[in-house]
């Protein structure tokens, strides 16, 4: 059962009422859930009574997952489709939906429903009453190893302290504001970190929690290197405590050299010097180590750098569904790239 943390207090609060929600559901290799999740997103949202839409992104999918997709928006005029061209990232099709999303406010949750779509309704009545931002905060985690717990324990308290956020048990699952989309749709960033920019952000926050459900239908694509790899490419876009990790590291180098450097000079005048072969091959070997992570974390960011400059879509868009009213489907617009906000 989930149970909702209001934080703060809503002063000249606006309430809103029957404004359309825009669902924005990222999909990779998820031919065998989407139309489960349009089911069963569509249902909890129409027995709420909240106008609605759902956007699926394709992000590159190998298997069927478009023609899923496309099956399920020849249905129902509430379900739309973007496919990528490659696979680009959950974070860029985050952003892709958003940036196609018509609503008055947009919420993103996975297609897998380990996320419970059931708590869509009492986010957007959050909403209503005058929250902008409304994060799910997973009370459990549900199945996952030892070794992907531990790794999303350390990755999210290095990012707290570059968000200035506790992102502890924080998600992607969270309603939004136009306010708040807009705001993240004006950020050029080529490695866009939806989770932390929506953090950063600001505005008026709520939390709700839930307990992560185990998957019904397929296998999670996350492995743990690819998380590490995920890691890695956040943590440089979004914070610069690995080059503050470099500076400390030269201090303590430095550190070591005047110790060793007086221990040296002491046994050189009152005592008989020990051959000092293995002394410089450790000395040699620490300092040469240190080096080269440093030169590794400083590289980093010189890729990160060079992204930038290099000026790239986030994300590319080979085919959409047709939008209300007209009578295309599934047509191509393989012109059409991103990150400026038409199609990012």
């Amino acid at each position: 059962m989930a149970r909702i943390l209001h934080l703060g207090v809503c002063c000249n609060t606006v309430y809103r009422k029957d404004l359309m929600l825009s669902v924005v559901v990222p999909a990779y290799n998820e031919n065998e859930n989407v139309s489960r999740a349009a089911k069963t997103i569509s249902r909890t949202l129409e027995d709420a009574a909240i106008p609605f839409e759902i956007i699926f992104i394709d992000d590159g999918s190998q298997g069927e997952t478009w023609g899923r997709i496309c099956e399920e928006s020849s249905k129902h005029d509430f379900v739309r489709g973007i496919s990528f061209s490659r696979n680009f990232g959950k974070d860029a099709a985050i952003f892709a939906g958003l940036s196609e999303a018509d609503g008055d406010c947009c919420a993103v949750m996975d297609c897998d429903l380990q996320q419970p779509p059931e708590l869509l309704p009492e986010m957007y009545h959050l909403w209503e009453s005058g929250y902008e931002v409304i994060e799910g905060r997973k009370k459990s985690r549900g199945s996952e190893s030892a070794a992907h717990g531990l790794f999303a324990k350390l990755f999210y308290k290095l990012m707290s302290g570059a968000v200035h956020t506790d992102f502890h048990d924080a998600s992607d699952f969270r309603l939004l504001d136009r306010k708040a989309v807009d705001s993240l749709l004006s950020m050029p960033e080529k490695h866009p970190f939806f989770r932390a920019l929506s953090s950063w952000i600001g505005f008026r926050v709520t939390y709700v929690e839930y307990d992560v459900k185990d998957r019904a239908i397929g296998h999670s694509k996350w492995s743990v290197i690819k998380l590490f790899r995920y890691a890695v490419t956040n943590i440089t876009s979004f914070t610069k405590v690995p080059m503050q990790i470099v500076t400390c590291l030269g201090a303590i180098t430095f550190l070591v050299s005047i110790v060793t450097g007086i221990w040296a000079l002491y046994q050189k005048f009152f005592l008989t010097p020990p051959d000092g072969l293995t002394t410089l091959t450790i000395l040699i070997g620490f300092i040469g180590s240190i080096l080269m992570i440093s030169l590794g974390i400083v590289g980093l960011y010189l890729s990160r750098i060079y992204d930038e400059v290099q000026n790239r879509p986030v994300y590319i868009i080979a085919r959409k569904t047709k939008r209300r009213g007209s009578a295309k489907t599934g047509e191509d617009v393989s012109k059409e790239a991103g990150h400026d906000r038409i199609s990012r």
